[in-house]
């Protein structure tokens, strides 16, 4: 019946579930004892109650016996499909095969399920096989924008900026490690024991990293940030409402014209979206370098050349850092230098890059408002051990960083780019800088959304003669302050 990809030679057999089977005697209540002549008590006995089964019960044993079920004729799947020739098989016909051996195997153990549940046996059959199996469907979700395991029993989803406990779960924790190891193999990386922590991406680009024991005690932690499929542009986020129309063109000249920008913000603010989103201003004539720890940016140029930093192998050699993918590439002639993501040594070098010649250059860093991102980048000089004096320091962060760009998500689950920073120059060992447009909080809605505006501060831009000598000659009333609405 299943010839195409059955495995050749004598198949093993499968393994046969006996599921418990009713028997009319044995399930009649036995009869009771013949009423024996006692005397009455006077005092009365409470009734007993017989326990019943909720229909939540039902449903967890109704999870449970499938998921029995499915264990078995994944095993039977796993003896039977020749795996090799499934590379070249399409859907179509994998999902008949799968299909033509779980039925023939549901037959022999005499196994009878219904349609409904016999569909989902084979969908997840079907993701075990070719896919993450229970994360599939969170995956194909276009809603869900992180998926957070904490052990093979809680799943959690971020719906809207808000998080919530998922029904999917993992059969035990051998399964979910089986899962981890599929993706992290896919990408040439390994977690374990001696190594019980990894970085790595899913095939469409998400986010992924995961942490096991003994470091992590009470099962896996796992953290997915999905990747959306279509490519959010500035239209796209104007609206959202992460910012203004204003800003967005005082955002289009300031990409266009070249100034370093550093996108700033906690985690899950939406740097890295905001940095896909400025890239799009970017000219197709220029070539661009992008390095990353885990390649996320999905710059629409036609002239990018992306780099990945690598960890060290099991002896600790083979190490390739994002400071080594920076260094070589300044030796191959980029018009701009894009880093996913600034935390470390890499700091100097990227400094210098946008000092000598890669005007034009961006990077993202954790901050919580511009100001602090400064101090950032001052600390992560210092722990590079570079002995510079603070001075000399600040000057060559204000010589090279232009603007600095401030991602928030906020309290309702909403992410909105609460401030556009100058940074002017220095006023003695102080950098100076400006804010020139800002996201006004005036309070909140009774179903607690935020409720604001988006106003420039009142300051005209610093880069005003840049963005007119490069023919982006903004008029001064993007620079008036709004009033709320």
């Amino acid at each position: 019946m299943f010839s195409k990809y059955k495995k050749t030679g004598k198949p093993a057999s499968a393994k046969v579930v006996e599921l418990p089977k009713t028997d009319a005697k044995a399930a009649a209540p036995a009869a009771p004892p013949a009423a024996t002549t006692a005397p009455q008590s006077p005092m009365r006995r409470p009734t007993k109650v017989a326990a019943q089964v909720t229909p939540m019960d039902k449903e967890r044993k109704r999870k449970d016996r499938l998921n029995d079920i499915k264990l078995d004729l994944h095993h039977t799947l796993l003896d039977n499909l020749n795996l090799s020739a499934l590379e070249t098989a399409s859907e179509q016909d994998l999902r008949a095969e799968i299909n033509a051996i779980s039925n023939e195997a549901l037959s022999e153990q005499s196994i009878v399920l219904n349609r409904d549940d016999r569909q989902i046996v084979f969908q997840e059959l079907y993701d075990e096989v070719t896919g993450l199996g229970p994360l599939e469907p969170l995956l194909k979700d276009e809603s869900i924008s992180d998926i957070l395991i904490n052990g093979p029993k809680r799943i959690f989803i971020e719906r809207n900026g808000k998080l919530g406990l998922s029904e999917v779960s993992f059969k035990d924790e051998k399964h979910l490690l089986r899962i981890i190891d599929k993706i992290v193999s896919a990408v040439g990386r390994r977690v374990d024991e001696s190594n019980p922590y990894v970085d790595a991406r899913l095939a469409d680009g998400s986010r992924f990293n995961a942490m096991v024991g003994p470091i992590a005690i009470d099962g896996s932690l796992v953290s997915i940030r999905k990747f959306k499929k279509d490519k959010l542009g500035i239209d796209d986020l104007v609206g959202f409402g992460a910012f203004s129309e204003e800003m967005a063109a005082y955002l289009q000249a300031a990409v266009a014209t070249r100034l370093n920008i550093i996108v700033s913000g906690g985690t899950g603010s939406g740097k890295t979206t905001t940095l896909n989103a400025l890239s799009s201003f970017i000219d197709n004539s220029e070539r661009i370098l992008t390095i990353e720890d885990t390649a996320e940016l999905q710059l629409q140029q036609i002239h990018v050349g992306r780099m990945e930093s690598r960890p060290p192998n099991v002896e600790g050699k083979g190490e390739v850092s994002p400071r080594d993918c920076l260094k070589n590439a300044l030796r191959m002639r980029p018009d701009r230098i894009i880093v996913g993501e600034t935390r470390g040594e890499e700091v100097i070098d990227m400094l210098q890059a946008m000092n000598t010649g890669h005007d034009g250059s961006m990077t993202t860093i954790h901050a919580n408002n511009p100001r602090d991102g400064i101090s950032r980048l001052e600390n992560m000089i210092a722990m590079a051990g570079i002995e510079m004096p603070l001075k000399a320091v600040r000057t060559q962060i204000s010589s090279a960083v232009n603007l600095i760009v401030q991602a928030s998500r906020l309290q309702d689950g909403s992410r909105r780019m609460t401030s556009i920073t100058e940074i002017t120059g220095m006023e003695g060992d102080v950098i100076s800088m400006q804010e020139v447009f800002r996201f006004q909080r005036v309070g909140l809605t009774p179903d607690n959304k935020i409720m604001g505006h988006f106003t420039a501060t009142g300051v005209r831009s610093h880069f005003s003669e840049r963005f007119r000598l490069w023919g982006y000659d903004l008029p001064a009333e993007i620079f008036e302050p709004m009033a709320a609405e």
